[in-house]
């Protein structure tokens, strides 16, 4: 599929390992003033892209411009038992956050370098990823420090869940949801 000279190509955990050092890559450029943070290392990352991918209903999309990848995302279909929302801060009414492996598609990561920002990248690539998936909602999470984000992905139908801290040392972050069906 090409977007305004873009092509995005999705992968399954199938076809992860051939392109890993690619998203490992733009994510240090992405990332690279927060690199020495233990939390946004690429080694945490890795681990943290390792673990998505074994999780049924996992699939990437990668952005290219050219031959150049300038962005991604990656998610997977949350589980029963999963620890998504383990972080939670805020209360949600009974079965909000019950999952059965068929409700809740979870957006893990959505990003792409400077140069693609203000292009419609992110959103085709988040378009992309979410066409066709079975599951009536997906969920994501933003920095609570990133208001501008976390208003675009509302401006795209998202709407404010709760309060999450994921990880011990993870920073904190706003939960969203979109209803897909």
């Amino acid at each position: 599929m090409s977007v305004d000279g873009m092509r995005l190509e999705q992968r399954s955990a199938a076809g992860l390992h051939e392109i890993r050092p690619q998203l490992l890559d733009l994510y240090a450029e992405i990332y690279a003033d927060r690199l020495a943070e233990d939390f946004h290392s690429v080694e945490r990352f890795g681990e943290r892209l390792g673990w998505n991918a074994e999780v049924p209903g996992f699939a990437v999309v990668v952005c290219h411009l050219g031959e150049t990848p300038v962005g991604y995302a990656y998610g997977c279909t949350l589980q029963r038992g999963t620890s998504w929302w383990a972080g939670l801060r805020t209360p949600v009414p009974d079965g909000a956050i019950a999952e059965d492996g068929r409700r809740t598609f979870a957006l893990s990561e959505l990003m792409v370098v400077d140069k693609a920002r203000g292009t419609g990248a992110a959103k085709a690539i988040h378009d992309h990823l979410l066409d066709g998936r079975p599951e009536p909602r997906a969920t994501l999470l933003v920095e609570r420090s990133h208001p501008k984000v976390r208003a675009l992905y509302e401006g795209w139908g998202y709407a404010w869940f709760g309060e999450v801290m994921p990880f011990g040392d993870s920073p904190l972050y706003d939960a969203l949801v979109l209803a897909r069906a």
